[in-house]
């Protein structure tokens, strides 16, 4: 094969840096865009809630959004753990907020305070203070004085450590927006005229604060000016503010959605996930942010709900460790360097919409001066489509955007997915328990009622056997339950154990949503009916173990235990649940990312523990003498316990067709590969010190499967593909190649190819 043939490119990953960050600029806005130093923005910002990880993986998770292509971190501020007790503040470790900032901006990137202080966020009592609720005649997030005063002071204590710490924009600071109140539109109608002026007082409160920064309102089509209000949601392009000055902002594109503890674990696909990035820009927007792109952990007694998981994985760009997540990850990335290529015509001027046909979109942002960026949509579930635009043929899939930033070329489409993925090794350790389990305890009915959320009963200090335990769901939290029991002679003790699983963080009047045994509790067929008042009857186990070596990220595998609350030397990793097993139904794995997705369309693990695995951060252990305690509340066997390693596998994979566009990265490259144009498949090891050392698999035709298990197809090229790729790729950290019936030749003429690869990195 002559080496003209061979395309092999040195390619640089860094971020291509469009515009420099510019700190302590004025920052206002118009009916286009953000205005940071009287320059129009494009905003790609990404959400990363610093409690939901540690301060030893901030750095790495800002930079990894960095390079993702994000200008702004944005993230929630939760009263609840800054002041647990009224008038006490808490700073420190996974709530130092100001570092957490600040480190932000030593990256170069953008701040989103979203101070609320109500947050939702699945989030325990939606981040209020549980001394709230017992502050005489409040009601919340309504025209009441009490909490009006409350709120008040609370974010008035946040922006003045923000401006102590000159953190806002207008200071030399990070921060160019901050976010009051949190989809409070959603259900105002429920507090009537009093949550009219409610909001009114808050837009009021907020600016006369005097932050420097704009505020925003999201999903309150009323927010009084100058707050600009904002969308929330898995679509936001049909999206108008409440006003023509005001840009047209998304402050939550729900990358995934959350798991609750008895459902299966949902994903959204990446092509639908782009394809409503696109359409967003396409129609206008200009400040887009990823609820989550780090969803992280609810540690401690944080999650919400009830019956969020410890998990808040949110099947976000960096998954729940911190390790990105592909092809999300990279094909967002290239997303938001194909819309950084039209952020010029974007900022310049309002769009057209020539007509292109039932289901098809065209949008041209076009300038006098010659400036030209178009999106070609088909929004059709069902059919391809090629379409004529400006005198040229496009091949738009269903239900995608393609991007040409020059009205000509297409540099970038949302169904294209360059499938570049790691496979993932799970490494596991057994433990042995230092504590024998107590035993089950003996086996008239035992009536219970709750609001909710689970309850355990015991007899004489033991769990009743087989059926003394039961617990709600995320749908519908009270529980009532009949224990069958057998009374030992004489004196006979009983005791209730009631639990949350996540106080209620959403809704109109949720702090009135009560929790915990309200009865009645009875005796059936004793003969007395007693109501009785019941305690608690705790059960603690300790166990002590060494650290897995290395330094990938670590969780426990809880398979064989109950229900309960895990501390790893004396921090809480949180609520474990691995017996509440999600249904075997109405699990769609692979999902089929056309038509409009919500958050029970593409479900996987049905039938298994909606969490069998959980965070334990690298920052918390030692190398030895570590002391895991559990509160067991149900049973279960510790020596089956399992610490687990999660870290990427050597097999790296690619999977790109010959429709593909040119790789964003070589737009505008004087290579020779800019000279001809075509698609290009990439590979590259995930860990700096490695290098690609062999080929696995390859095929250029109909290639099946994915990642770890590829096979050929109907069609395949004779060619000797591995000898082309060892030419290529074998012993550089990265390669690139080609691919083109001109390389590998035509084994099946008139059918779409793709090379699909899987090489070893060492």
């Amino acid at each position: 094969m002559a080496s003209k043939e061979i395309l092999l490119l040195v390619l640089c990953w860094g971020l291509v840096v469009l515009a420099t960050t510019s700190f302590g600029a004025n920052v206002t806005y118009d009916h286009r865009a953000v205005v940071i130093g009287g320059k129009r923005r494009v905003l790609i910002s990404g959400s990363i809630h610093y409690p939901r990880s540690t301060p030893e993986m901030w750095p790495d998770l800002i930079q990894k959004s960095k390079d993702g292509g994000l200008d702004v971190i944005e993230t929630y501020v939760f009263w609840n753990l800054h002041e647990p007790v009224r008038n006490q503040y808490n700073f420190e470790g996974r709530y130092d907020l100001v570092k957490f900032v600040k480190l932000v901006a030593e990256a170069g990137l953008y701040v989103h305070l979203r101070i609320g202080p109500y947050v939702c966020a699945e989030w325990n009592y939606g981040g209020f203070p549980l001394w709230l609720h017992f502050i005489p005649g409040i009601q919340f997030r309504t025209d009441n004085e009490p909490f009006k005063a409350e709120m008040q002071r609370f974010t008035a204590k946040i922006v003045d450590m923000m401006k102590q710490e000159k953190l806002y924009a207008s200071q030399g600071g990070p921060i160019i927006l901050s976010q009051i109140e949190n989809e409070y539109g959603n259900i105002d109608s429920a507090y009537g005229a009093a949550g009219k002026s409610y909001i009114k007082w808050a837009a009021g409160m907020a600016l006369s604060l005097d932050t420097g920064v704009p505020w925003v309102m999201c999903q309150q089509s009323d927010a009084p000016d100058p707050i600009i209000n904002t969308c929330n949601g898995f679509y936001c392009d049909q999206f108008t503010p409440n006003s023509n000055n005001k840009p047209k902002m998304w402050t939550e594109n729900w990358s995934g959605w959350f798991l609750s503890f008895g459902g299966a674990v949902p994903y959204r696909p990446v092509e639908d996930l782009a394809f409503a990035v696109a359409r967003f820009f396409q129609r206008g927007g200009t400040f887009q942010n990823y609820y989550m792109y780090h969803g992280g952990t609810n540690f401690d007694r944080t999650s919400g709900g009830p019956f969020i998981s410890t998990s808040y994985d949110y099947d976000a760009p960096l998954d729940e460790y911190g390790l990105i997540r592909q092809p999300k990850w990279g094909h967002l990335k290239d997303l938001h360097k194909a819309i950084k290529l039209c952020e010029a015509a974007l900022v310049a001027t309002d769009p057209t919409y020539p007509s292109l046909g039932p289901n098809l979109e065209a949008t041209v942002y076009k300038t006098g001066s010659g400036l030209c960026s178009a999106f070609l949509a088909n929004i059709g579930t069902n059919s391809d489509v090629t379409v004529k635009f400006n005198g040229n043929s496009y091949l738009l899939p269903a239900w995608s955007v393609s991007i040409l930033p020059d009205c000509k070329n297409v540099v970038f489409n949302t169904a294209k997915v360059c499938l570049v993925s790691c496979i993932m090794i799970f490494s596991y350790t057994n433990i042995k328990a230092d504590e024998p389990l107590l035993e089950d305890g003996s086996k008239t009915v035992l009536h219970v009622q709750s609001l909710g959320h689970a309850l355990h009963a015991f007899i004489n200090g033991k769990l009743v056997a087989f059926a003394g335990s039961g617990y709600g769901s995320s749908s519908n939290a009270k529980v009532t339950v009949d224990f069958p029991i057998a009374l030992a002679p004489g004196k006979n003790t009983f005791d209730l154990l009631s639990l949350t699983v996540g106080l209620q963080n959403y809704g109109a009047f949720y702090e009135k949503t009560g929790a915990g045994i309200t009865g009645p509790v009875q005796l059936k067929g004793s003969g007395n009916g007693t109501n009785i008042d019941l305690s608690s009857q705790q059960w603690t186990y300790q166990t002590t173990f060494d650290a897995p070596a290395g330094s990938e990220p670590v969780a426990i595998d809880f398979t064989g235990m109950g229900k309960g609350e895990a501390w790893v030397n004396g921090q809480s990793i949180g609520r474990y649940w691995p017996t509440y097993v999600s249904q075997n139904g109405g699990c769609t794995d692979p999902c089929n990312y056309r038509g409009a997705y919500s958050s029970n369309k593409c479900l996987k693990n049905c039938g298994k523990p909606s969490q069998s695995l959980y965070h334990v951060p690298r920052s918390w252990l030692k190398s030895s003498g570590n002391t895991l305690v559990l509160f067991e509340e149900i049973g279960g066997d510790p020596t089956k316990i399992s610490f687990v390693t999660k870290q990427l596998g050597s097999s790296l994979c690619s999977h790109v067709t010959d429709s593909h566009p040119l790789p964003v990265d070589m737009w505008g490259s004087d290579s020779k590969i800019q000279r001809k144009p075509g698609p290009v498949l990439s590979l590259e090891c995930p860990n700096p010190n490695q290098v690609i050392s062999s080929i696995k698999f390859a095929s250029f035709g109909t290639p099946l499967g994915t990642c770890g298990s590829f096979s050929r197809g109907r069609c395949s090229s004779a060619r000797s593909l591995s000898s082309l790729l060892l030419q290529a790729c074998v012993g550089s950290k990265s390669c690139s190649i080609g691919v083109s019936v001109n390389t590998f030749g035509d084994p099946c003429k008139g059918v779409m190819k793709s090379l699909a690869v899987e090489a070893s990195c060492t």
